[in-house]
This record gives C-alpha cells, sequence and structure tokens, in this order.
C-alpha cells in the first residue's frame, strides 16, 4: 500500500467531501500518523471510509470511527492552543491525538485496559506528549472529570442516548461539546455551547451512526 496517497485520497475523497476546509485541520490530517493508530492486523483499513475495530474478537466492540467523523467533529469543535480539552472513549488513541495539536492539554478516559495501554504506547511513538490517558470504570467515564473540570472543549468519541447534565456544566461559560446523540436507525452530531451559569444551546451539526460509549444511561422503555 502507498501509505502517503492513501492518506492523499481520504483528504480529498472523504474529507474535504465532508464540508471540512479548515486548513488547519486538513494540515493535521496530512501529517499526524493515523496508520499508527490502528491495530497492526487492520493497517489496510487506516484510510477507508469504514469504522475500525479495536480488539481481536469484537468485532461489535470499541473502533476507531470514520476519518470524516473525525475530521469534522474536530473541526466544528474549533480547539484553541491555549485550551484545556477532555475526550470521553480514547480508543486508539487518534482522536485524542487530533486534539492534542490544537490544544494545551488534552485529559482523556477510557474504560478498557488494553485499549488505555494502546492508546499511550501510540501517543509516545507519535511523540504526542499533552495527553494524559485515564483508566476508568465505564460509570466513572460517564461522569467526566469534575476533578480536572472546567474544560474549555469536551469530546465524545461515540454515541449517548442524551448528554448527562452533570457533564455539560463541567464546561466553561463559552466552552464546546460535541457529542453523537440518539438511537438508532438516525443518530445526529450536535455541538453544545455554554452560554451563562445554567444555560447551553445547542446545535445539530448531520446525521450520523457510531457506536455506544459505555457508562450512559439508556432511555427507559415504557412497560404495561
Amino acid at each position: 500500500m502507498d501509505i502517503e496517497t492513501a492518506r492523499f485520497n481520504m483528504i480529498e475523497q472523504q474529507i474535504r467531501t465532508w464540508e471540512v476546509l479548515d486548513p488547519g485541520v486538513l494540515e493535521l490530517l496530512g501529517t499526524l500518523s493515523r496508520e499508527d493508530f490502528v491495530p497492526p492486523q487492520h493497517r489496510a483499513l487506516a484510510f477507508v471510509d469504514t469504522q475500525v475495530p479495536l480488539l481481536d474478537g469484537d468485532p461489535r466492540g470499541p473502533c476507531m470511527l470514520e476519518p470524516k467523523l473525525e475530521a469534522r467533529l474536530l473541526q466544528e469543535l474549533q480547539v484553541q492552543h491555549h485550551e484545556k480539552v477532555l475526550e470521553i472513549g480514547t480508543g486508539s488513541g487518534f482522536m485524542a491525538a487530533l486534539l492534542a495539536r490544537r490544544a494545551m492539554h488534552v485529559h482523556t478516559l477510557e474504560c478498557r485496559a488494553a485499549l488505555a495501554h494502546m492508546a499511550r504506547e501510540s501517543l509516545r511513538r507519535n511523540g504526542v506528549l499533552n495527553v494524559t490517558v485515564h483508566e476508568v470504570n465505564a460509570a466513572e467515564g460517564a461522569r467526566g472529570l469534575p476533578g480536572e473540570a472546567p474544560f474549555d472543549v469536551i469530546a465524545l468519541s461515540g454515541s449517548v442516548a442524551e448528554v448527562p447534565r452533570a457533564l455539560l456544566a463541567q464546561l466553561k461559560i463559552g466552552g464546546r461539546l460535541a457529542a453523537i446523540v440518539g438511537s438508532l436507525p438516525i443518530m445526529r452530531a450536535r455541538l453544545y455551547t455554554r452560554v451563562g451559569d445554567d444555560a447551553w444551546s445547542e446545535v445539530d451539526l448531520f446525521d450520523t451512526v457510531a457506536p455506544r460509549l459505555e457508562g450512559f444511561a439508556e432511555p427507559g422503555r415504557f412497560k404495561f
């Protein structure tokens, strides 16, 4: 596989066509080695428009999101170099690396020990030093990281039925949170902005589908 050609095609054919036009985001995707964050057995999928499984024997388990989805969320969050970021759902560590190249520091939460270890090693190999990977249980992850709050940016790298108010409360005034919200068959990427002490605005960005983050509550089902 010609890696650089594959990377170029990913950017031009997948990411640009998904309205990702921020020059800084495009440059970052062209220089950060996505292939280094993909499990070796799936390296051929590094630049393909698909979700990449991260754990052997668990094809429906945690995965890397599609490159275009990672890029679009990064663009929408408009991370600045002085900002502190929280990510929930470290996975491979690639989204944390993207965020870190644009932020002051990233705290990222992962509930699977194997993935936390994988992400730390991938981040270290790529010289991404401003990321702290926290290994937590799923319920702890869903509560965010109040001890480090408030955050300028929070990114949920997976889908949830709804964003908990306690998580939104960990944003600074003017802080942004990006999440994929809803249930199958259609979910929506949504951007929340804290506009007051107890007030948030929200904007639906686009329709998509992503695997569930563990630990977040599901809506109750009606029972007769």
